[in-house]
């Protein structure tokens, strides 16, 4: 629990990101062709419904994240809604397939319905056991590190969906569907076959612990040693005040309130996550269809793109934790943001699919990469240690209010207006997330000085 991460322990706590990134890769790219092209859908109709899980997002997400602060049972305060979660979501997901195939409408709706409620439950809680597990200064790289879990569970469903999609209005989807539960059983049991929550809470307040009371007690030793070289013998009990209040401010359980310039770059930040989920998640959301009406491509053929983007994002997620580390959290994003508003302009005049394309997704995914990475760690720094539960949910509030506006809004512009209007569309959000983020103040951690030339090879905030 010391200055050092321990990579393969998050490795193990990234297993459930992984297993949900699978998920949604796949339901960001097969639910909508089912909607359309088995059930006869409309653009707008397909939007209304691909937003009802980010509807549920908004209002489960806070609540089992916050909740899960508040629970304490010998499997952890996260792991019981991990295991839930899971075991519901791939019992409900594997009847979509089956309603797909009877063009049952109605088993459709309220098997898609019970799955989004599933995975609502354990979201939060699964994202919230990394920060539980790693110390603030270590949360970047730790988030790199989850990020391209999350990263390696999307390539997986991209390149079922390549392999297990036929060409055609109504290929069967079952085999992908039994593949991607097939992953999150796997990799929750892994999860909670290495991962004991309760024990590694411990060892990390324990070690926390220690490390203040050192350094109150360097902070007593350094007044005391003043007062006597200034003669004054009464300012000698001044340190034993300041260390009797000191705990009560620094504990981890108690509510604080945020002070006022940190919350207004906390609602900046969340107005920021808010715009370039609305830009991104219109294009991972409609891209299916993109590549059929405009670029003419056929199956699965479109997850190429895709998955040039995230293995781009997984090559770069631990260097982007270095970059991070050297020039800031902040920083980093601003130019992951640029980098995306460039290739969203790119498209906007691409009239067909050309492989220079996946240069443009390539840099899409290092874009992103250098949001996702830093963006929740600063969302915990800012909270002060106090519920992140609580202040995860809060961070998914917004991430999926955008994802309940774009599906719906940039829908209707599809339908009405023209499939052209994606890629603007996307630069326009894009170009607003970097303006508020300028006006971000807090949440960055300077990097820790470094005690060799090896450690310099080392990611570290």
């Amino acid at each position: 629990m010391g200055s050092k991460l321990n990579y393969k322990r998050t490795f193990f706590v990234g297993l459930a990101f992984l297993s949900i990134s699978a998920f949604w890769q796949m339901y960001d790219n097969i639910i909508p062709l089912m909607l359309q092209n088995t059930f006869g859908l409309g653009e707008t109709v397909t939007g209304v419904l691909m937003a009802m899980d980010n509807v549920l997002a908004l209002i489960l997400l806070p609540v089992f994240g916050s909740l899960s602060d508040k629970v304490n049972t010998p499997l952890g305060k996260r792991t019981p809604f991990i295991l839930t979660g899971t075991v519901l979501a791939v019992i409900f997901m594997l009847l979509l397939p089956f309603a797909d195939r009877r063009q049952s409408l109605v088993l459709f709706l309220a098997a898609l319905f019970a799955t989004l409620l599933s995975m609502g439950l354990y979201r939060s809680p699964a994202v919230a056991l990394m920060p539980d597990l790693t110390p603030n200064h270590l949360r970047s790289r730790a988030n790199a590190v989850i990020n391209l879990m999350g990263a390696v569970g999307g390539v997986y469903a991209l390149i079922m969906i390549k392999l297990l999609v036929g060409a055609g209005d109504r290929p069967d989807y079952a085999p992908l569907f039994v593949s991607v539960a097939a992953l999150m059983v796997v990799a929750v049991g892994i999860l909670l076959i290495t991962i004991r929550e309760n024990k590694l809470r411990r060892e990390l307040e324990e070690a926390e612990k220690a490390v203040e009371q050192a350094a109150e007690e360097i902070k007593a030793d350094e007044a005391a040693l003043e007062s006597v070289a200034e003669g004054n013998a009464g300012e000698q009990t001044a340190p034993e005040s300041r260390d009797s209040t000191a705990p009560e401010s620094k504990n981890p359980a108690q509510k604080t309130t945020l002070p006022k310039d940190v919350k207004r770059s906390m609602i900046f930040l969340l107005l920021s996550i808010f715009f370039w989920f609305t830009a991104y998640n219109a294009v991972t959301t409609a891209f299916s269809r993109y590549t059929r009406v405009v670029w003419k491509m056929e199956g699965g053929s479109f997850a190429n793109c895709l998955m040039v983007a995230t293995v781009a994002a997984i090559v770069s997620y631990i260097p982007i934790g270095n970059i991070s580390a050297r020039f800031g959290r902040k920083k980093t994003i601003l130019g992951g943001i640029l980098i995306m508003a460039a290739c969203y302009l790119a498209a906007v005049f691409v009239g067909a699919y050309h492989p220079v394309i996946n240069i443009a997704f390539a840099l899409i995914g290092v874009g992103w990469a250098a949001i996702n990475v830093n963006s929740y760690p600063m969302i915990v720094a800012m909270s002060q240690g106090s519920d992140i539960g609580k202040f995860t949910g809060t961070y998914y509030t917004f991430s999926m209010a955008a994802q309940i506006f774009t599906p719906v809004f940039s829908g209707f512009l599809l339908e009405n207006v023209s499939y052209r209007t994606l890629f603007p569309y996307a630069l326009i959000f894009a170009l607003a997330s970097f303006c508020t983020m300028t006006q971000v103040r807090h949440g960055d951690v300077k990097p820790v000085k470094k005690k060799s030339l090896l450690e310099n090879f080392d990611v570290d905030d």
